[in-house]
């Protein structure tokens, strides 16, 4: 309620304005009938009422929750009710300061009331509209001129025209001027509120002051009865309802705190104004012209008809091309929303809502132009192709989804995180330290590495992030390459953590690249080649297998170490076509020297099959292939896999258990190195167990790594599985792992990687070389 002040309670200025309201209508009434002995009595509460509307008023301009618009046009208001103070003493004098009661208004008294008036209009015409161009106020301006017009000729003729001054000879044509002018506001304020807007009023504060105008100006309608009693006047009404509502106008408006009006439509609605005025108009002149009859009123019967008729005419236009202008409306939001649909996809992702590479492009050329310190950090997902190939795009388009709302969650509000395509995301942190850019990217993996349930698979997410900073003579371009190589480079280091940039990374990626394209050259050019190394039994050294390893003979290098290429072919791709001729030329050989040497070949050939490889639904099948085109039984071979990769996803171990019912012995290479789990040992259908060298290594010290060998062959015998130790390099180490009951192992003790010439070779000397080999 307006009466009220925010805490509830009426203030006092509302009281006293209520009190004086209360008695000038008191005033008033009585003095309808009887004359008061002191009649200035009643006009002494209006310039009172006066300053309490302009404190209101002002207090409301000074408000700082309003816009500047609004507290002028409430300055302005209180202005004008600060006039009308000095206007109601120069009324009084015009009433009481003569011979006789007057109700004859002065020149002095007029202009108060006109500056009054004027700074009104003024207040009006200055609020802000939604007229934009000239028609729009060419169609104002009409509108204004009719209803003005209009009101103008229903009041002359129904009140005006019917007064008769020689009655009153104490009143003056004057006064009914300033009436008149009042009602002109009152028509003006309507027609600015319903035709030309009210920029951020609050919409009670101005149904309050269309209310005070409408009422004032009303006032007039008692003239007529007041014209014989000089001691009172219209005016005693009229400003006390304008002030009040004025005063309780600005309260509303303050404690509403400029609520902001509704915008006008774009198009402008249908006005009813003009026709209204055509229907009172035409019904003024039936109602003169009727009476008189003859060709007066046949002219005037016909005039409205042809009126009524070009109206509904127009109407039916209107209509129309309203129709045609809905339909317009209808066509430009549509293509609005497309063109935003549009902008929208343009800087965003569609698979996971979130930027892409054209908007993460505009935010690091804004950052950079600014100058402002940042941190770039590129993301991949490991093994992505991985889960693509063996549960469908579809499941790894969820993952990715997944990633992109666990990045958004844990990011800061002004961290900017986009999809560059792919399984590659980038991210943009400002204003971070590298300490600080660590501790996020720390507890960034954390949250996205958790484990993730996609169309009933739990999977673990791998990720490798690039990491670099940015600096004065920086490009976009150069930030992402920098970000890109860092990435490799945590790749390369096992994957599943983040790398800052180092400038010698780029040494090293221009030489891994280059050395990447030579291995795709390798197969062709016939320059990888296989060694085999062998697995003897203890103690006596009898050969019981060998193990086929890969090398590869650079024309300009030399020998490539496998823990270079190997972990190379990894990162590319290209393991899979390496593995497969692996394969090809294991089973070529071993099939060769089974049916050369019959009994006396190998018993067990191994092969290393990659990660990759595992999880290639199809590779058991390709594996069924081989061995039956080269007809080997698949008794002889052994196929190695790691812990890590069969602990990877559960792809991998249904491939292996798939190999294994095949008719090939399966062995657990480096057991103890990686995500070692004795569970392993009992989902996985593995026959060979074999210790890793690091463990070898420290069995003739009393060591952990003893007690763990000597453990890890009881556990063998009891799951009824073959230990091999690796990496035996000595007699003693030999002796304690024969006497701890390890019956197979190999190392250089025995003998280094040899070609396949060299085992024949062995296989031809067997029964004269056997002890040779202790």
């Amino acid at each position: 309620m307006p009466l009220l002040s925010s805490r509830g309670r009426l203030d006092a200025p509302v009281v006293v304005a209520l009190g004086l309201l209360v008695f000038l209508l008191g005033w008033f009434a009585i003095g309808l009938f009887h004359v008061w002995p002191y009649p200035v009595i009643g006009w002494l509460p209006l310039p009172v009422l006066s300053m309490i509307t302009v404190y209101e008023c002002m207090r409301t301009a000074r408000s700082t929750e309003l816009d500047h618009a609004t507290r002028s046009f409430w300055a302005r208001l209180g202005v004008a009710c600060a006039i009308l103070a000095p206007s109601t003493f120069s009324a009084m004098y015009d009433t009481f300061g003569g011979p006789v009661l007057s109700q004859q208004l002065s020149v002095r008294t007029q202009l108060f009331f006109g500056g009054s008036l004027v700074v009104v209009m003024w207040a009006l015409l200055r609020l802000p509209t939604w007229q934009r161009t000239r028609g729009d106020w060419l169609r104002f301006a009409l509108d204004t001129g009719i209803i003005l017009l209009t009101g103008g000729v229903l009041a002359w003729h129904f009140w005006v025209s019917r007064i008769d001054f020689s009655d009153a000879p104490n009143a003056n044509p004057r006064s009914f001027a300033v009436i008149l002018a009042v009602a002109a506001i009152s028509l003006i304020t309507f027609i600015k509120v319903a035709f030309a807007g009210a920029g951020r009023l609050d919409r009670s504060a101005l149904h309050l002051l269309s209310a005070g105008v409408v009422l004032s100006g009303s006032t007039a309608l008692v003239t007529p009865f007041i014209v014989d009693k000089p001691h009172l006047s219209s005016s005693l009404l009229a400003l006390p309802m304008s002030q009040l509502t004025t005063m309780f106008a600005a309260r509303r408006q303050r404690l509403n705190s400029a609520t902001p009006a509704p915008e006008q439509a774009g198009r402008r609605r249908f006005s009813v104004a003009p026709y209204l005025a055509i229907a009172l108009l035409y019904a003024v002149l039936l109602e003169v012209e009727l009476p008189r009859g003859g060709d007066e009123a046949t002219m005037a019967i016909s005039v409205t008809a042809l009126t009524v008729l070009v109206v509904l005419r127009q109407l039916t236009t209107l209509r129309d091309n309203a129709g045609l202008l809905d339909t317009v409306d209808a066509n430009l939001a549509q293509l609005r929303a497309y063109q935003k649909q549009l902008d929208h996809q343009v800087s965003h992702d569609a698979l996971t809502g979130i930027g892409n590479r054209s908007a993460y492009a505009d935010e690091i050329s804004t950052r950079l132009a600014a100058g402002e310190p940042f941190v770039v950090a590129l993301l991949d997902l490991d093994d992505f192709k991985v889960i693509n190939d063996r549960y469908g795009h579809h499941t790894g388009d969820t993952l990715l989804q997944t990633i992109s709302r666990r990045l958004r969650e844990r990011l800061r509000p002004e961290d900017t995180v986009a999809r560059l395509g792919g399984d590659e995301f980038t991210l943009l942190l400002p204003g971070l330290s590298a300490a600080d850019t660590e501790v996020l990217l720390r507890d960034l993996l954390a949250e996205v590495q958790c484990p993730v349930l996609v169309g009933g698979h739990e999977m673990v997410p791998r990720i490798s992030v690039g990491v670099t900073a940015s600096g004065p003579d920086d490009t976009a371009g150069e930030l992402l390459r920098r970000a890109d190589v860092a990435m490799y480079a945590a790749k390369r280091n096992g994957g599943g953590r983040w790398t800052w940039f180092d400038p010698i990374m780029d040494q090293l990626a221009d030489s891994d690249a280059r050395l990447s394209n030579d291995l795709r050259q390798a197969i062709i050019r016939d320059e990888l080649f296989l060694v085999y190394q062998p697995i003897v039994e203890l103690p006596h050294g009898r050969l019981a297998g060998v193990e086929a390893l890969v090398r590869w003979r650079h024309p300009e290098h030399g020998l490539v170490s496998p823990a270079v290429f190997i972990p190379l072919a990894e990162r590319d791709g290209q393991i899979m076509e390496v593995g497969r001729w692996v394969l090809e030329q294991v089973i070529h050989q071993t099939a060769r020297w089974q049916r050369e040497y019959g009994a006396d070949a190998p018993t067990k050939v191994s092969v290393n099959v990659s990660a990759r490889q595992l999880n290639e639904p199809g590779f058991p099948a390709e594996m069924e292939a081989l061995l039956s085109a080269a007809g080997l039984d698949p008794a002889r071979l052994v196929v190695e896999v790691t812990e890590t990769a069969v602990l990877g996803t559960g792809v991998a171990l249904d491939v292996v258990r798939r190999l294994h019912e095949l008719g090939l012995s399966i062995a657990l290479d480096d057991f103890g190195t990686g995500q070692s789990s004795l569970s392993l040992l009992v989902d996985c259908p593995v026959t060979w167990l074999k210790v890793d060298k690091s463990f070898v290594d420290g069995v003739t010290s009393d060591s952990p790594q003893a007690v763990i060998v000597n453990g890890l062959i009881g556990i063998t015998r009891g799951l009824r599985m073959q230990a091999v130790a690796e990496g035996v390099e000595t007699a003693e180490q030999a002796e304690w792992l024969y006497q701890a009951g390890y019956r197979f192992a190999q190392g250089y003790h025995f003998a280094r990687p040899m070609p396949a010439s060299d085992v024949e070779l062995l296989l031809t000397l067997r029964d004269t070389r056997q002890s040779q080999l202790t």
